[in-house]
C-alpha cells in the first residue's frame, strides 16, 4: 500500500503542496487569538475535598479569603491617623471592584495583629475573589495596579495565589518569546550543520510550522469546550519542532541514502516512504498514545499537555510523511543544494541494498566493540543510570507557588516578606468547614476545636465558641465569631507553625483530618497544604492506569512491529532506566539545589511540583520509543536479510546511529533553551525532557541496546507460535 503511496505522492507532488499551502493558511486563521483563550491554573484536583473547602469559603465566608494579599506600606507606623485613614480607603475601594467578593484588612478588622507586620510597619489587605483560577488572576490584574494609583506615596506589593497565577501568566507568555527567539538561530545552525545544505535544512522547519500551527488551531477549538492551560503552548511548541526535526531528519537521511545509492527521485520515494515513512507513522502512533496516558488525570494542567502533544505529533508525523516527501519529489537531488558545512554523509558508493556487505563505519566499529563485552559496557552504564536515579527516593511532592518564580518577581519578595514579618497566621492558617453545625449547636464545636488545636504543629484554632490551643479554651468568643457561622455550615481557622507547600504541611493535613467530626456533621479541611495532599494523591490514584496505557500500548505496538516478545520488554526496562536517572537529576538539582548554577540557580523548596515527573514520563517515554523504533527498523530490515543477530545490531547502529544522535541534539537544544525561563516549572519541564533525550539516545540507544541483544542472541527474535503467526496476519513489517 504505501508504495501506490509514495507513487500517488510523485505523480500529484504539486497537489500536495498545494493542499499542505492551504492547511497551512486555514491552519494559522483558526489558531489565532488562542493565546487569549488559555487559562491559569489547573494543578488541582477540583473534585478534591480542599477544592470543596475552597468553594465553601468562598460562598459562604469570603472574608476569610486571601486569594490576593495586598501589603501597605508608608512612611509611618500602621496605627497612625494617615495610615488608618488611607488604609481604610483602599480596602474600601478594592471591596467595591468587579470580581471581588469580600474585602478585609488591619483596618477594617478591629486591628487583628494576624493582619500587621511585627515592627508595625505594614499593614494587610485580604481580598476573596470571585470565578475560578483564570478569573481571579484577571481580577488581580486590574485591582494591583488600580490600589497603586490611589495609594497616594504607599508602597503596594501584592501576594497570595491569584497574584502569582498572574505573574505566571506574564513571565510565561515572555519566556516563549524570549525561548524562541534564542532557539531559532541555535536550531538553524545545527540543522545545517546535521543536514549540511541550507535547502535540506530548512525542510524540517517547514514541517515544524505546520504542525505546531495545525496543533495552535486544535487548541483554539478545544478551548471553546474545555479548559486548556497556558504551559501547553509552550509544550507545543517545542514538541512541534523537535518531533519535525526527529521525523524530517529520518525522511531526509533515507531518501538521500537512496539517491547517493544510484537511485532515480522516484525509485527513492518508495523505500522512503514505504520504509521511513512506516517507521515515522509507527513512532508517532507510540507517543501520541503515551501522551493520552495523560488524560486519565484529573488536572487540566496534564489534560492540555495530552491535547496539545497529540495535535502536534500527530500533524508532524502527517507532514513527515506526507508534506515531506512531496517537497523531495520536486527538489530531487536539489535537496543538497547550497551546502554550508560538511554532510552527515552516507555511503558513497552504489550498493547492492539492505544485504550489501556490512561498513565498517565509526558506529559499526563502536557497536561491535561494545558486542565483545556487552557485560563490561552494559553492566557500566547500568551502574551509572542507578547512581543517578538514587536521589528521586528521597524525592517530596509539592505544587508550585511564589518560589516558582524568580527571587526577584515582585510577588515572591511580597510572599517572602509575609514569611519574614507577620506572625504564622499570614500564611500558615488552615481553614476547615463544618457542615451540619449551625449557630444552633455552635457548642457542639468546642470538643472538636479542642481536638484540633492539640494536633501537633498546631499553634490555635479560632471557631466560633472562642479561641484554642494545645487542647484548652485561652479565649472566648469575640467580635468576630459571628461570622464564623453561615446557615448549617461554620468555619474553624487552624494556624499552623509550619510551612504550607512542604512535607511537614501535608502530614499536618493528614492529622487535621483523622481528627473525628462532630456527630452528624461533614468536614472539609482546605488549604494550600491540603491541596497538594490532594493533587498529589489524585496523581497517584490515576499513575497505574497512566502507566499501564503507556506500557500496555507500547507492548503491543512493538510486538506488531518486531514480532518478538523480548524487544518489547527489553524496549520498556531500558527505557525505565534513563527515566529513572533522569528524574534522579531533577530531584538532585531542582529540589535539593545542588549544581543548579548549571540551570540558572532557580530557588528551590525542597519540594518537586507533582504534575511533573508523570509529565515527564509521559512525553519522555514517547520520545524515546521513536529512537527505538528508528534503531529497531534497521536492525530488523538487516536480520531478515541476514539471519545474523550480532551484525544486524551494528549495521542498525550504523545508519541509524548519526541520525538519532544528531535528532537528540537538536531536540534538547529546543527544550534546554527552556532553561533561560524564569518560571521553575517551564526550566524543570524543559531541562528534564532535554535531559531524559541524551541520555536516551546516547547511553541507552548505543551501549545499552546493543549489550542487552548480544547477550539475547538469537532469543531477541522470539515469539511463540500462536503470536507469531498472529504478528504474520496483522504485523506491521519493513519488510513488507
Amino acid at each position: 500500500m504505501l508504495d501506490r503511496v509514495s507513487a500517488a505522492l510523485y505523480r500529484r507532488r504539486v497537489a500536495v503542496l498545494w493542499v499542505s499551502a492551504v492547511t497551512l493558511v486555514l491552519a494559522w486563521t483558526g489558531g489565532l487569538g488562542v493565546e487569549h483563550r488559555l487559562v491559569h491554573g489547573g494543578f488541582s484536583d477540583p473534585g478534591a475535598q480542599s477544592a470543596r473547602a475552597a468553594r465553601l469559603v468562598a460562598e459562604r465566608f469570603p472574608s476569610a479569603g486571601d486569594d490576593l494579599v495586598l501589603l501597605l506600606r508608608g512612611t509611618t507606623d500602621v496605627d497612625s491617623p494617615e495610615m488608618t485613614s488611607l488604609g481604610t480607603a483602599l480596602t474600601r475601594r478594592a471591596a467595591h471592584t468587579p470580581g471581588v467578593r469580600a474585602a478585609t484588612s488591619y483596618w477594617t478588622a478591629q486591628r487583628a495583629p494576624s493582619l500587621r507586620s511585627r515592627d508595625g510597619s505594614v499593614g494587610l489587605v485580604t481580598l476573596s475573589l470571585s470565578g475560578d483560577e483564570d478569573d481571579r488572576a484577571k481580577t488581580a490584574d486590574r485591582v494591583v495596579p488600580d490600589i497603586r494609583r490611589h495609594a497616594q506615596g504607599l508602597t503596594v506589593l501584592a501576594a497570595g495565589p491569584a497574584q502569582v497565577q498572574s505573574e505566571v501568566g506574564r513571565r510565561t507568555a515572555h519566556d516563549l518569546l524570549l525561548a524562541e527567539a534564542i532557539a531559532a538561530p541555535i536550531t538553524l545552525v545545527l540543522l545545517l550543520l546535521v543536514f549540511g545544505g541550507a535547502v535540506a535544512a530548512t525542510l524540517p522547519l517547514v514541517i515544524a510550522l505546520l504542525s505546531v500551527l495545525v496543533s495552535r488551531a486544535v487548541l483554539n477549538a478545544l478551548a471553546g469546550a474545555v479548559p486548556i492551560s497556558v504551559y501547553s503552548m509552550n509544550s507545543t511548541t517545542s514538541l512541534g519542532l523537535g518531533l519535525a526535526i526527529d521525523y524530517s531528519l529520518f525522511i531526509l537521511a533515507r531518501f538521500r541514502e537512496e539517491l547517493r545509492a544510484g537511485a532515480t527521485v522516484q525509485e527513492a520515494l518508495g523505500p522512503t516512504v514505504r520504509r521511513a515513512g512506516r517507521t515515522v507513522a509507527f513512532s508517532a502512533l507510540t507517543v501520541a498514545l503515551s501522551l493520552v496516558a495523560l488524560l486519565v488525570f484529573p488536572q487540566f494542567f496534564l489534560r492540555s499537555f495530552a491535547y496539545g502533544g497529540i495535535a502536534v505529533v500527530l500533524s508532524a508525523a502527517a507532514g513527515a510523511v506526507l508534506v515531506l516527501p512531496a517537497l523531495l519529489a520536486v527538489l530531487g537531488h536539489r535537496v543538497d543544494r547550497y551546502d554550508v558545512f560538511v554532510r552527515l554523509r552516507g555511503p558513497a558508493r552504489r550498493t547492492a541494498g539492505p544485504a550489501a556487505a556490512p561498513e565498517a563505519g565509526r558506529w559499526y566499529r563502536f557497536a561491535t566493540a561494545v558486542m565483545r563485552r556487552p557485560v563490561l559496557y552494559g553492566g557500566g552504564v547500568v551502574v551509572l543510570l542507578a547512581v543517578l536515579a538514587s536521589p528521586f527516593t528521597r524525592v517530596a511532592s509539592g505544587l508550585f507557588d511564589d518560589r516558582s518564580l524568580p527571587a526577584s518577581s515582585q510577588v515572591h519578595r511580597a510572599t517572602q516578606l509575609l514569611r519574614d514579618r507577620f506572625d504564622a497566621d499570614a500564611l500558615g492558617t488552615v481553614p476547615v468547614v463544618v457542615q451540619g453545625v449551625g449557630r444552633d449547636r455552635v457548642q457542639n464545636l468546642e470538643p472538636y476545636a479542642r481536638a484540633l488545636s492539640a494536633v501537633p504543629d498546631v499553634r490555635q484554632v479560632s471557631a466560633a465558641p472562642g479561641r484554642y490551643a494545645a487542647g484548652l479554651r485561652v479565649r472566648g468568643a469575640g467580635p468576630a465569631a459571628a461570622a464564623l457561622v453561615d446557615g448549617d455550615s461554620t468555619l474553624l481557622l487552624v494556624v499552623s507553625s509550619v510551612e504550607q507547600n512542604s512535607s511537614a504541611g501535608t502530614r499536618l493535613v493528614g492529622r487535621l483530618r483523622e481528627v473525628a467530626p462532630p456527630a452528624g456533621a461533614t468536614v472539609s479541611v482546605g488549604g494550600r497544604a491540603a491541596e497538594v495532599e490532594d493533587s498529589t494523591s489524585a496523581i497517584a490514584r490515576a499513575t497505574p492506569a497512566a502507566i499501564g496505557i503507556v506500557v500496555g500500548s507500547s507492548l503491543v505496538l512493538l510486538f506488531l512491529f518486531t514480532g518478538s516478545v523480548l524487544m518489547p520488554v527489553k524496549a520498556l526496562v531500558l527505557n525505565t532506566l534513563s527515566l529513572s536517572a533522569t528524574f534522579g537529576a531533577m530531584v538532585f538539582v531542582f529540589q535539593e539545589g545542588h549544581l543548579s548554577f548549571l540551570v540558572g540557580s532557580p530557588p528551590h523548596t525542597g519540594t518537586l511540583d507533582a504534575t511533573i515527573p508523570i509529565l515527564t514520563f509521559c512525553v519522555a517515554f514517547g520520545l524515546s520509543m521513536d529512537y527505538e523504533v528508528f534503531l529497531l527498523s534497521r536492525i530488523r530490515e538487516r536480520y531478515l536479510c541476514t539471519g545474523d543477530n550480532t551484525e544486524s545490531v551494528a549495521f542498525g547502529l550504523q545508519h541509524t546511529g548519526r541520525i538519532i544522535t544528531a535528532a537528540a541534539v537538536l531536540v534538547a537544544a529546543v527544550l534546554f533553551v527552556f532553561a533561560v525561563s524564569g518560571v521553575t516549572l517551564l526550566k524543570l519541564l524543559g531541562v528534564g525532557l532535554a535531559l531524559a533525550v541524551v541520555l536516551d539516545a546516547t547511553l541507552v540507544r548505543a551501549v545499552l541496546v546493543p549489550s542487552f541483544m548480544r547477550l539475547a542472541g538469537r532469543a531477541n527474535w522470539w515469539a511463540p507460535g500462536p503470536l507469531r503467526r498472529l504478528h504474520d496476519r496483522i504485523g506491521l513489517r519493513e519488510d513488507a
